[in-house]
């Protein structure tokens, strides 16, 4: 895959196994990790058709105006510019995925999508699990909660490529409420696979997508974002499971109508980061706090080593009960 010099050092390559053990003891569900939205478009392919994602008008440009389209489309697919290698060294542990078959494409290879093609999801995995053989306190939370012209076959395919790639370190279905990091060290598991689509039905290292809701805003103003994301957070404790916060505002059509030449990061991302990270520094983890929290460019700020420094919270609020 290709790779560029990270802008972020691997200061946090590590940061799950230098926990202190009161932490390590808790539920996982109780902690705060960083993640990314739509975490594997640091590259797409232009050569590519336009994904079946897409809706039919933009699937009509892009054969009509093909490169030139294309090239918009990438402003505004693109959330990410870090490798999977270079986020997990810069402390993401949250990967949110989408995936597809290239429609008349033979075999059963599967893809990442979000608008254009990305690199095969194989490439991807095993780039991920290079990094855990090496760092083999850190757990990594994979979320495929989006498929599209996939058969039963394509889901055949991928659900045994993950049991292939990770092998025992793939965590069995169990309560979320036991999912500690010192119960996933005992057992070796550092992989937790979310897969929302019922051909993983009864496989036990496939977890149902309920038990990892990420309710999504679906806005362009960070107000109503935050807002969004508040009253999320209150229906929480009684859902027993994780819990993704997306920390992201959504383009509409007219949004990239606007901003068509400057792409997502520069028209709509940049400007509203400094509103969505002030809410980010003030949240604090446990069990009616915040869990997973994503955010798109998660280079642009200090954006991992906030959500992970949340997680003194916890230490310190030990220490003042244990007065």
């Amino acid at each position: 895959m290709k790779t560029r010099p990270a802008g972020i050092g691997n200061v946090n390559a590590d940061w799950m196994g230098s926990l202190p053990p009161k932490l390590s003891a808790m539920p996982l569900k109780h902690l705060a990790v960083p993640g990314s939205h739509d975490s594997f478009t640091f590259w797409v392919d232009v050569r590519a058709p336009v994904g079946p994602d897409q809706k039919a008008y933009v699937k009509y440009l892009a054969n009509f105006f093909s490169v030139l389209a294309k090239k918009v489309m990438v402003k505004w697919s693109m959330t990410q510019n870090l490798t999977f290698k270079e986020q997990l060294d810069a402390g993401i542990r949250y990967f949110d995925l989408r995936v597809s078959s290239k429609p008349d494409e033979p075999g059963n290879e599967v893809y990442f999508i979000h608008g254009l093609f990305g690199h095969k999801v194989r490439d991807g995995l095993l780039e991920i699990n290079c990094f855990l053989v090496r760092h083999r306190k850190e757990v990594v939370f994979l979320d495929f909660n989006h498929y599209y012209a996939m058969d039963p076959e394509h889901h055949a395919y991928l659900i045994d490529m993950l049991q292939q790639v990770f092998g025992s370190k793939l965590c069995t279905l169990c309560a979320v409420e036991s999912v500690t990091l010192d119960f996933l060290w005992e057992k070796k598991y550092q992989v937790i696979v979310f897969y929302h689509h019922p051909s993983a039905r009864g496989i036990p290292v496939m977890w149902p997508g309920n038990k990892i809701p990420a309710p999504w805003a679906n806005t362009t103003e960070p107000n109503k974002l935050i807002q969004f994301l508040e009253a999320t957070l209150k229906d929480r404790a009684q859902q027993g499971s994780f819990h993704v916060s997306q920390a992201i505002l959504t383009p509409r059509v007219n949004t990239v109508a606007k901003g068509l030449v400057w792409g997502l990061r520069n028209y709509l991302v940049e400007r509203n980061l400094p509103t969505i990270m002030s809410w980010v520094e003030a949240q604090r983890p446990g069990a009616d706090g915040i869990n997973i929290i994503t955010s798109d460019f998660v280079e642009l700020t200090d954006f991992a080593n906030i959500v992970i420094k949340l997680n003194n919270l916890l230490v310190s609020e030990q220490e003042h009960r244990a007065r």
